[in-house]
Parts: C-alpha cells; sequence; structure tokens
C-alpha cells in the first residue's frame, strides 16, 4: 500500500499541463490543415472544417487513452505517445469518412502531407514543452527544502520517496520515539522541542507531520506553532494498517477529504466512459471479425457432446451485481450440486472442450456480456458465486475486486494466476493482483494488457 495518499488525478497542475500542451497542438494541426487545403484548392471548403473539428474532438479520447503529455515520462516514451494518440486519431477520421463515403472528397496529398507534418509538427512542440516542464518541475522541487517530522515506519518509508523523488530532505525530527534508523536514510538533525529553531537554521519550506491519529492533540498544538513560521504544513495520516483502494485526497465545500476506498469508475467518471465506448466497439468489431470462428467453434460444441452450445453461470460484476456469464460449454452435462472449479485432467471436460480451453476460445461469447455492459475487456475475471461466498470470508478485501467491471482478462491472467486456485494462497496471491489493477487502473495500462493478452494464452496452467 502506498505511504502517502495520492492526489485526484483529474484535478492541479496535471491537467493544467495536458490541457495546455494539447491546445497547442490542435491550434497547430487544425493551423497545418487549413494551410494545407488552401495552397492545394484556393479555398478552406466546409468539409476541411468539419475534419478539423472533428479532428479535435476525436483528439480528446484518443490522447487520453494514450496517456500524451504525463510528466513522469521521458523524451523518448512521451514520443511514443504521441504518435499513438495522433494515429488513433487519424484510424478515427479514416473510419468516420469511410462509414459517411466522404472519402472521396478529401485530397490524398493534402491528407496525407497533413498526417506526416501533424505528427513532427507536434514533436518539435512537444520537446520545448516537456523541456520546460521538467525543468519547472526541479525548480520547484529545489526550493522545498524538508524536514520530516517523526522517526518511524511511515517516516522512513516517505523519507525514501522524496529521495527517489528528488527532494532536497534535509533529516528528520525525533519525537522521543526510539528510531530504527539505517545508513541509507536521513539523519536526525534535532528534536520536536527544538522544530521552529531547525526550520529557521535550515531554511525549511515545507514540513510534513507524520504522527498517527492517537496524537491529534499534538498534532494541533504543533500546527498552532507553525501558524507564523513561513513552511508550507502536511499532515501525512497513518493510515498504513488500512487496505486503501483507489484512495486520492480532494476538497468537498472547502474541507478536505480523504477518499479510503473509491470505485475508478466512479472517481474517473471521463475515462470510464471512453473504457466503455472503446471495449464495447472492440468487442462489436471482434464478434464481426471472428464470426465464422464463433459458427464452428459452436457447430463442434453441439456435435462433439449433448447439450446446449453455450455455458451461461452466475457470477458477480460491478458492486457485487449478479450477471450471467457466458462461455462456449467446454464439459459434458452433468448434474454436479457443488460448483467445482476445472483441475487438470477433469474427466467432465470433453475433446473439443479440452482443445478450447486450452486455447481460451471457450471465453469468446463474453464479448456479448462486454456489449451488454455486464463486463469489461479489461478487469478481474468474474468467479463463481460460490467461491466468493467461500473466499470472501478466508481473504482480506476479497470482495473489493468487485469495484471494478469484471473482464475477459486481466493484470492477474497476465502474470500467470490462471487456472485452479486450489489452496488459499493462490486465490490470494490473484486478489492481491486484481486490487494493484485497481488501484492502479488507467486506460494505458488496459491496452498493455490488451496487447500482452495473447502471449499468455498458451500457459501450461490453463486447462
Amino acid at each position: 500500500m502506498d505511504l502517502t495518499l495520492r492526489i485526484n488525478r483529474n484535478t492541479g497542475l496535471k491537467g493544467l499541463t495536458f490541457w495546455g500542451q494539447w491546445a497547442l497542438a490542435q491550434g497547430f494541426v487544425v493551423s497545418l490543415l487549413f494551410i494545407l487545403a488552401l495552397q492545394h484548392t484556393g479555398a478552406v471548403e466546409f468539409y476541411y472544417r468539419v475534419c478539423a473539428a472533428l479532428t479535435v474532438l476525436a483528439s480528446v479520447p484518443a490522447y487520453t487513452f494514450s496517456g500524451v503529455y504525463r510528466k513522469r515520462d521521458s523524451y523518448l516514451t512521451g514520443l511514443g505517445r504521441l504518435f499513438i494518440g495522433w494515429s488513433i486519431t487519424m484510424a478515427a477520421l479514416a473510419c468516420m469518412a469511410f462509414i459517411c463515403k466522404a472519402d472521396a472528397l478529401f485530397s490524398r496529398q493534402v491528407i496525407l502531407s497533413w498526417a506526416v507534418y501533424g505528427f513532427l509538427g507536434q514533436a518539435l512542440l512537444y520537446a520545448p514543452l516537456h523541456g520546460f516542464s521538467k525543468y519547472y518541475q526541479r525548480s520547484r522541487k529545489s526550493a522545498h527544502r524538508t524536514l520530516i517530522v517523526g522517526t518511524g515506519e511511515l517516516a522512513l518509508g516517505l523519507a525514501k520517496k522524496l529521495s527517489l523523488e528528488n527532494l532536497p530532505l534535509v533529516g528528520l525530527v525525533s519525537t522521543g520515539v526510539a528510531a530504527q534508523l539505517t545508513p541509507d536514510v536521513p539523519r536526525i538533525v534535532g528534536e520536536q522541542k527544538d522544530l521552529l529553531e531547525l526550520i529557521t537554521t535550515h531554511d525549511i519550506r515545507r514540513l510534513y507531520i507524520t504522527l498517527p491519529l492517537s496524537e491529534a492533540a499534538k498534532i494541533e498544538a504543533m500546527y498552532v506553532d507553525l501558524l507564523g513560521a513561513n513552511v508550507d504544513v502536511v499532515w501525512v495520516p497513518d493510515l498504513n494498517s488500512l487496505t486503501l483502494l483507489n484512495h486520492s485526497v480532494r476538497v468537498v465545500d472547502g474541507l478536505p477529504a480523504i477518499y479510503l476506498n473509491e470505485s475508478p469508475l466512479t472517481s474517473q467518471p471521463t475515462a470510464a466512459l471512453s473504457k466503455s465506448l472503446l471495449e464495447k466497439s472492440v468487442a462489436l468489431l471482434a464478434i464481426i471479425l471472428l464470426s465464422p470462428a464463433l459458427a464452428l467453434i459452436a457447430l463442434a460444441v453441439k456435435f462433439n457432446s449433448p447439450g446446449p452450445v453455450f455455458f451461461k453461470q452466475d457470477r458477480h460484476g460491478w458492486n457485487g451485481k449478479v450477471i450471467q456469464v457466458w462461455k462456449f460449454r467446454s464439459m459434458r452435462v452433468h448434474d454436479d450440486l457443488e460448483v467445482k472449479q476445472a483441475s487438470r485432467n477433469d474427466s467432465r471436460i470433453t475433446p473439443v472442450g479440452r482443445f478450447i480451453r486450452r486455447t481460451s476460445l471457450d471465453e469468446l461469447p463474453q464479448l456479448f456480456n462486454v456489449l451488454q455492459g455486464h463486463m469489461a475487456l479489461v478487469g478481474p475475471r468474474p468467479h463463481a458465486i460460490a467461491h466468493n461466498n467461500y473466499y470472501s470470508g478466508k481473504i482480506l478485501a476479497y470482495m473489493a475486486r468487485h469495484r471494478i467491471k469484471p473482464g475477459i482478462t486481466g493484470l492477474a491472467q497476465i502474470n500467470g494466476c490462471r487456472g485452479e486456485t486450489d489452496t488459499i494462497d493462490k486465490m490470494q496471491k490473484r486478489v492481491e493482483i486484481d486490487l494493484k489493477y485497481i488501484n492502479n487502473w488507467s486506460l494505458w495500462l488496459d491496452l498493455k494488457i490488451l496487447v500482452k493478452t495473447p502471449f499468455t494464452l498458451l500457459s501450461k496452467d490453463i486447462y
């Protein structure tokens, strides 16, 4: 669990950085399109103006999905994200032109030149803006000479995090608690009673307080003393005993609020909408392209053993709502009263079923679950309700997996957590990875998981 709460990702300087660079980039590409159209036809026709407007609109989800203009990226990584975002935008425009049969209106020379020079121009704009952003961050960090009040585990963890971010940490201030210091952590520069003197002596600009909630009175008294010290005071509450989920800090009507447990789908509604629209579009396209394969698998299942083509099972979905998950039937029809996981050499599995399970082709009908809005392409895999009831009382925060839509694939699956979970430890590991996915969810992470999934389909643990 993070030692410090992260600030809401949709607010603050990060948002300004994205929208500022995005506005400059879109201003450039729109101007370039108009100049090229003017040179070619002598006028900026109406359809070129429509193309410019659609470009601006399409670039918002495309650039958000690709993670363009992230401050922590290196220059080359940033260019890679920019290329992906611009390529998605161009692909979206091409699809719209094809669907509307408007491609004949545009000059191929103009559009190809615009696509190439549009990216190159954005790349040239990105270089100074990226450099300025990095310089601004470094200058801000160098001005924040810092002290940490406390010497406990939280203080030491915070010190390491500040050191990784190259913040000028002067040292720790003892509060009377015995410190367990090692050579790789900052020195203790003094005691709490000398705090005001230490701030003046070391020209401290920021002070982190890492005292626990049990010392609230001491924290309040310290804060009152520091009001006239011209120093930024940051309280880092000790929440290490809690299992946090997608946590953040925000302001609600002027009051600071710590969100300990929140679904990413409610904390980032715009990104969640982009995820839903993108996944439904991909699912629909996949169903169309894979329809011959789906028909062949259905026939093979039907003729291999008597029974229905599809296996439908009630499972928990988003926020614990019960949904029906579809799969191609891979087992013989049986009357087991107990829900039992498939195991290696399971006698219930048919010959065709063994093949489609081994290649994960039995999961393809879940594309229809994605279209219905019950599932996502990427998310924690849904388990049978009986298994959820069993593990929820044995694994901490087990049901927190359902704070996001279940997926056809997920972070746990590409990390080798597939097949039978015949021990508590195996399920515990899967849950830990699922919670890690929820805490770090982004459209960019979803894309990486989708790209990696095909390379894990022949895992020896699938049966």
